[in-house]
Order: C-alpha cells, then structure tokens, then sequence
C-alpha cells in the first residue's frame, strides 16, 4: 500500500532525512518512533505532501504521489489521505459538527450524505452529545476526537498522525491509545503514526521504523525489534527498561568488562556486551562477573523491582523479586549472566 523508495529531505546542507526506503502493507498501523530531530516528522510531511523530496518517491497504492528525482508531487488534498495534527487546528467559529462536516463540503458532497456521514463518525468517536458545542467549550481530548472526526470523515486511504497524543494528560494517553486502535479495525485505512513514546510504538503499531540522525535504524513488528535488536540504538531506546550495554576490550591475554577484568569470549576485541534488564542480577558479595554500582534508583514495576545503578557514566538496570537492602547512594554488586543476550560491534552493528 505505501512504498518509500529511496527518500532524501535536505534543507540546504543538513540532511534531516537520509536514503530511507520502506514498504508498508495495506491497511498496517505503522509507526515512525524516535527522539526529537531524528527526522519522523519530516518523513511525516513528504507523505502529507507539505514536503516535496530532494530525491525518492513516495507511492501510495501502485501511484507515485512524490519525486524529488523529478521535482514532482501530488497535491496534498489529491493523495486521498487525511492528517491529524499534534495541535488539533479546529476552526474555533464552526461547532463540532461544522468541523467535521466541514472536508465533505469541501468534495461537494450532497448535503444528505454528509448530515448522514457526520453522525456516523460522530458516533463513531463517541461524540454526538458534543455535535453543537464550540472548540473552546469542550476539553483536549474531546478537540482531539473532533479533530480525528474531521479526518476520517471523507473516508482516506492513509491517516497520518504528528504526535496526536502528546498533548494529553497521561491516563487520557492510554484511553486515547484505545481508541485509536479500535479506529484502526474500524476504518481499515492504512495508518502512519508519528511519536517518540516508545510505549505507544509497541502497544499500537504493527510495524516500526525506528528512525535515528534521519536514517531508519531498523523496521520490523514490535516484537522483533524488542526480541533482535539491530543496533545499539534500538536496543537502547526500545524496551523498558533500556537494555543494559557495556563495553568489552582487550587487555593483556583477558578483557575487561566494563572495567573489571571478566571471564569472557566475545567476538572482537572491542564490543558492547547487551545484557536485558531481566537476566541482570544482584549480588550480596562481590565476584568474578560482579560490577559495583552506586544505587541511583528502585522502582515497582509490575510486581517486581528495577534496581538502577550508576559508576563512571555507566548506568546499568536490573528487574529483581526483592529491593536491595541498601540506601540510595550504597555501593551494591551488579551480577553479569553467564553469557550476554546479543553483541554489538563497534560500529553499533549486531554481530551474529
């Protein structure tokens, strides 16, 4: 359903979006998760059409809709897809139902079918109480439903969304993550969804590109990229906890592990060694495989304990049944599994 073959965004010498090609099936929630600069929001506004490419092309169902080789692009309001801005941008003197009504006016639909389509989408984000009622008389996430109400109402292809949520108090979030998913089952349109909320990224999404300096790092199912994280980035950014990355070098006929002297074998003799939050342990004595940590932090989650430790810009984290019986500022012993969880070359590559 939508290809992105080889897209490029310079703004003069900085290159916000670099080489990216992605295929998307018809009908995915498809993600686009980074931090702020990393170029999602401008991959966001080529497929919008606010953005013409410096080179690539974006295809939409079998038809080119930008070239940047040929400096060429549909209209945006000719893509039949629909944008859902970060900041709502309702019309403050039309009521709900005018804002809603307001794109099938705009394709000179008759006036029976859009009274008929209106409630149908106002119902369908549970609404319709607030049909009369103005922009400033309702709260955020109610202009947030409205805004999407607007969106969908002349049926699009492709529903892109720039940070929709990030205006919303935090249970709002989730009950709002809710519902956009039942709107996804319940429109079939294929979605594009810009964040940097990575909790949101792998409770919604089908797919992920996971995008960092303007280059996609690694595009895959959730699951994947949590399970066989491709690069040091994505296996620091995705999951939470961050997965715990230390350095391995060479020293002498041994290696240090992040700084100590540890019984290893790793692939190169200069790596990251990736160990999960969940295998990390704890020790009540130093060891061979033990690192000492200042203990930065413990927190409840899920029923368990996250256990932070700090020492020379290392940060390491560990989920453990019990809290340490240490005060914050104590040196505790972090305990090294056996073998690490994946490998990391120098380059941020995985290594097998």
């Amino acid at each position: 359903m939508l290809e992105i073959r080889n897209l490029t965004k310079r703004f003069g010498t900085f290159e916000a979006v670099k080489d990216v090609s992605i295929s998307v099936p018809d009908g995915a929630f498809f993600v686009l998760l980074g931090p702020s600069g990393c170029g999602k929001t401008t991959l966001l506004r080529m497929l919008a059409g606010l953005e013409l490419p410096t080179a690539g092309q974006i295809v939409f169902d079998a038809q080119t809709v930008s070239d940047g080789d040929r400096n060429w692009a549909v209209d945006p309001a000719k893509r039949n897809s629909g944008l859902v801005f970060q900041s709502y941008a309702l019309w403050p003197h039309m009521s709900v139902r005018g804002n809603v009504e307001w794109p099938l006016k705009v394709m000179k639909m008759s006036k029976p079918d859009r009274t008929a389509r209106v409630e149908e989408v106002l119902k369908l984000l549970d609404i319709g109480q607030l049909a009369d009622r103005y922009p400033n008389e309702i709260s955020g996430g109610q202009q947030q439903r409205v805004a999407i109400a607007r969106t969908i109402a002349p049926k699009p292809s492709v529903l892109l969304f720039d940070e929709p949520l990030s205006n919303l108090d935090a249970k709002l979030r989730v009950e709002m993550r809710t519902e956009l998913m039942r709107l996804h089952r319940a429109t079939g349109a294929t979605t594009v969804y810009v964040t940097h909320d990575q909790i949101e990224a792998m409770t919604m999404a089908t797919h992920v590109a996971v995008m960092d300096k303007g280059r996609v790092q690694q595009f895959g199912a959730p699951t994947d990229l949590v399970d066989h994280p491709e690069t040091v980035f994505v296996a620091t950014f995705v999951g939470t906890p961050p997965n715990n990355m230390i350095p391995v070098n060479k020293n002498g006929t041994g290696y240090k592990v992040g700084g100590r002297h540890m019984p290893v074998t790793p692939p190169a003799d200069k790596c990251m060694a990736m160990y999960r939050a969940e295998t990390m342990m704890l020790s009540e004595a130093e060891g061979e495989t033990t690192l000492p940590m200042e203990l930065v932090e413990t927190s409840a989650i899920a029923g368990r304990v996250m256990v932070t430790g700090l020492r020379d810009g290392l940060r390491l984290t560990a989920i453990v049944d019990t809290a340490p019986a240490a005060r914050i500022g104590d040196t505790i012993q972090f305990r090294l599994p056996p073998r690490p969880d994946s490998w990391f070359g120098t380059n941020g590559e995985r290594i097998g």
